[in-house]
């Protein structure tokens, strides 16, 4: 089955403009055209799209993600050094987890401020998922 760019933009919450800016920047070197040269998506290219938005998501760049992409289309010989991409890529994930976690406790810590000097009840300001 074949996908406009915007049945896509919407499926991956996405701006069509988003798109093309990837496929600008050489993101999506396997999407096809039809014959008026407009994109046609199949859902072998979702699987991409999908990994090329989880990359995004935690911070690695466009230039990282295009070169991972070259890397792909070169074939086989390329395998170590996507895995090892990969691997420091994780360990960048986990420093900006562990970041966030340090950022909470700053955020709790306030709150608990705010909490006592406004006379809060305890269980106003837990989270729906605390109660």
């Amino acid at each position: 089955m074949r996908y406009t760019i915007s049945q896509v933009a919407e499926k991956f919450n996405l701006t069509a403009h988003t798109i093309r800016y990837y496929d600008k920047e050489g993101l999506l070197p396997f999407v096809e055209r039809n014959n008026a040269g407009n994109r046609q998506f199949s859902d072998d290219d979702f699987d991409w799209l999908k990994l090329i938005c989880c990359l995004k998501n935690t911070g690695m760049p466009i230039k990282q993600i295009k070169q991972y992409i070259e890397w792909c289309l070169q074939g086989d010989e390329t395998l170590e050094i996507r895995r090892q991409m990969y691997l420091d890529h994780r360990e960048e994930v986990l420093k900006q987890m562990n970041d966030l976690k340090e950022n909470l406790k700053t955020i709790d810590y306030k709150l608990e401020f705010y909490k006592t000097v406004c006379n809060i009840p305890v269980n106003e300001n837990k989270s729906s998922a605390e109660k």
